[in-house]
């Protein structure tokens, strides 16, 4: 009875084991599998602006390329971004796009209007 209690300690602890090293493994790669994603970004989609210039901050967690109206823009290892744009009179389209390194992607597209006091 002595072996066997000892063999079905080991065999649980062994079990125990393996099981929190895949939990770990499954939550330290979650972000990867998961894909890159933009977030935190400090403008609101339908807005209206009154100043032409525009400083656009967010986080784009993962992200190994980030284009922001087609340029590309640079990201610390964080994912944080910050760009200031100049936007025009009246109707604007301000358009984010992230690519990782696996290939996934995140866009988001806001709709901006710009109205100079006054109007």
């Amino acid at each position: 009875m002595d072996r066997d209690a000892k063999k079905i300690l080991k065999t649980a602890s062994l079990s125990i084991f393996f099981l929190f090293i895949i939990v770990y493994a499954g939550f330290r790669s979650y972000d990867l599998v998961v894909g890159v994603k933009i977030k935190n970004v400090n403008i609101v989609d339908g807005a209206t602006m009154t100043q032409s210039e525009l400083k656009i901050t967010g986080r784009a967690k993962n992200a190994l390329n980030l284009t922001l109206n087609g340029r590309e823009i640079s990201v610390d290892q964080g994912g944080n971004f910050s760009e200031t744009i100049a936007l025009l009179s009246g109707y604007n389209i301000v358009s984010l796009k992230a690519l990782d390194k696996f290939g996934h992607s995140d866009e988001k597209n806001y709709k901006l209007i710009m109205q100079a006091l006054g109007n």
